[in-house]
């Protein structure tokens, strides 16, 4: 790895850390109803909003009615996106004449994007209308990213309050969280991808003239012949000439934008940040990563603030950006090393591990884009991630695999940092023998097991998903590449789908029913038997007494418990997941070094 690398990493995150901590007290003061300067400018949609539909913002929940309106918000919007998505062919913002989207890929498509995974087994610009796009996927992304923000200001008001069962409401945390954090930061970032060449627009594909005409041949189907082509022989490939090229765009500059500030990834087209129309510059591309950790960022310093002891969200803070420079290091290191068959022919001079990656970009952009977007839980890529050395792609699967706590998803990332600190300080209790307190809340055998849910339910949806795929005739057909290669394409998918990440290894071809339902289902469990959970705890916690620090608290802002929480994140995802790790990247490196 040379100094530039060293370089474009420093500033990255100095840029991400930086803009972590303004950000991270506005949102903090966002959440508490204190928007500010927005609040007057935004405030009158704000009230109109609430009237419209009848809340009361001042009207705070129990655990129980904010996890219900919570989840019934989400099952409705699957329903409105799952219906989109069927009847697009009959709806209006439709120039290119696409029609229905299949049943299963829909249900896929629409768990997606409300569980805030945007898991993509299609090619958007060649599968969904614009009105699908906007109205259907971009709105998603905006109220996905919303809830967890909303789910994670509730766990933190049940750390921070006693004796009550009030978590705040969550009508008013999805909303405030859309129009003054979501919303401001997107029109931002959407008008400098404008500015950068994005498209945006609602004009149809264009027609391009090629410079140089490409022969190809078609096989006529029996449905062009009209004809049981069972009777008869197979006819011949009628030779074919393209002349022209169809040029996809659309209203793509608003969608990215929302896509990496709310960890939600899902590409208007199919190569998502790796196509020129999603990412045409080093500047887009630097913009685009500092989006995808910048509110996960942020959020620690809203916790810090929401707590009224900075310290607690510096530690945890400083816990995800240890972990994430760990493995960002390996990846850099092994796509900069490359594969030593093709370091032999170039008499070691290469430029490292270019395949499947942009030129515009290089090994260093592309190892850190693939780092950040599954350190967050962000499905977007720009480089194939398929085509990384074994270990240079075992980086992202294991970032996935640890439950999307180091940095993470919006919201979500934090609140599963939280449970890891809360298991911490269990642990910690057990070794002293006294009960284990937290943020003067003690942890009791109610938390644990909610806690137990939390890191649990992800692990189970990983490992049962791949075993049932590797096990099915159709779940091995869809594989690319045999052996230990196809297993980690596999594994990958599954560790995408159940952590809510949504980035795809490639290789595997996942738009097929096994894979569209049961990856459907593994991203429902893990959003929602992640959510109520944490909902539950912070409920528990919520109506607890708060106790004094004594000489046996274990104190949760010191270097000490920051080492702990890595310890413990690290220790519950090597248990898990280094024998399945063994059966593919881990034995493909040893196979490519000739053992």
């Amino acid at each position: 790895m040379d100094t530039a690398s060293i370089l474009t990493v420093a500033v990255y995150l100095l840029v991400l850390l930086g803009l972590a901590w303004p950000l991270g007290i506005y949102m903090a003061a966002v959440l508490e109803g204190r928007p500010g300067f927005l609040g007057r400018v935004l405030g009158p949609l704000e009230r109109l909003l609430y009237r419209l539909c009848g809340v009361d913002p001042q009207q705070e929940m129990d655990w129980k009615s904010y996890a219900l309106a919570m989840f019934l918000f989400s099952m409705a919007g699957f329903l409105v996106l799952y219906g989109l998505e069927r009847l697009q062919g009959l709806l209006p913002l439709n120039p290119d004449g696409l029609g229905a989207v299949a049943p299963d890929l829909a249900f896929n498509t629409a768990m997606s994007f409300v569980t805030n995974t945007n898991w993509q087994a299609y090619g958007g610009e060649s599968t969904l209308s614009y009105l699908t796009q906007m109205l259907g996927l971009t709105a998603h992304n905006f109220v996905s990213a919303a809830t967890g923000i909303g789910v994670l200001a509730a766990l933190i008001r049940g750390l921070t309050r006693q004796e009550t069962c009030f978590l705040g409401n969550f009508w008013a945390d999805l909303v405030r969280s859309t129009l003054y954090i979501l919303l401001p930061l997107s029109i931002v970032l959407a008008l400098a991808l404008v500015w950068q060449g994005v498209p945006q627009t609602f004009g149809g594909a264009v027609k391009a003239t090629l410079g140089q005409p490409v022969a190809y041949e078609i096989t006529p189907s029996a449905d062009d012949l009209k004809a049981d082509l069972t009777l008869k022989p197979t006819p011949a490939p009628i030779p074919m000439v393209a002349t022209q090229q169809a040029i996809a765009r659309g209203p793509v500059a608003s969608q990215e934008a929302i896509k990496q500030l709310g960890t939600n990834g899902g590409g208007f087209f199919n190569a998502n940040a790796a196509h020129p129309f999603e990412n045409p510059t080093p500047l887009t591309n630097f913009l685009e990563l500092l989006a995808i950790l910048l509110i996960p960022a942020a959020l620690c310093h809203t916790f810090g603030r929401m707590a009224d002891d900075a310290r607690q969200g510096w530690v945890l803070l400083a816990a995800m950006t240890a972990i994430f420079l760990a493995f960002l290091s390996v990846c850099l290191w092994a796509e900069h090393t490359g594969v030593p068959q093709m370091a032999a022919l170039t008499g070691g001079h290469g430029a490292g591990n270019m395949e499947g990656k942009e030129l515009r970009f290089g090994v260093t952009a592309s190892a850190l884009w693939a780092t950040a977007t599954t350190a967050a839980s962000n499905g977007s890529v720009n480089a194939m991630h398929d085509s990384f050395t074994p270990l240079g792609g075992l980086v992202p699967m294991v970032l996935m695999q640890l439950g999307e706590v180091v940095f993470g998803g919006v919201g979500s990332g934090l609140y599963g940092m939280l449970v890891f600190a809360i298991i911490v300080v269990f642990i910690a209790g057990l070794m002293v023998g006294r009960t284990p307190e937290y943020l003067g809340k003690k942890i009791e055998a109610f938390e644990t097991k909610m806690c137990s849910l939390v890191i649990m339910v992800p692990l189970f949806g990983v490992l049962l998903g791949t075993a049932w795929a590797v096990m099915t005739a159709s779940g091995k057909a869809a594989i690319a590449n045999p052996g230990a290669h196809g297993f980690s394409e596999i594994l990958y998918a599954f560790s995408s789908m159940a952590n809510n990440n949504g980035s795809a290894f490639a290789g595997l071809n996942a738009n097929i029913p096994l894979y569209n339902l049961l990856g459907g289902l593994v991203m429902f469990t893990g959003r929602f038997w992640l959510a109520i959970p944490v909902l539950a705890l912070a409920g528990s916690l919520a109506a607890k007494k708060r106790v004094p620090v004594g000489a046996g608290t274990l104190p949760t802002h010191t270097p000490l418990f920051c080492g702990l929480v890595i310890c413990v994140v690290l220790v519950v995802g090597a248990l898990t997941f280094i024998p399945a790790l063994a059966l593919g990247p881990i034995v493909e490196h040893l196979m490519m070094l000739g053992h």
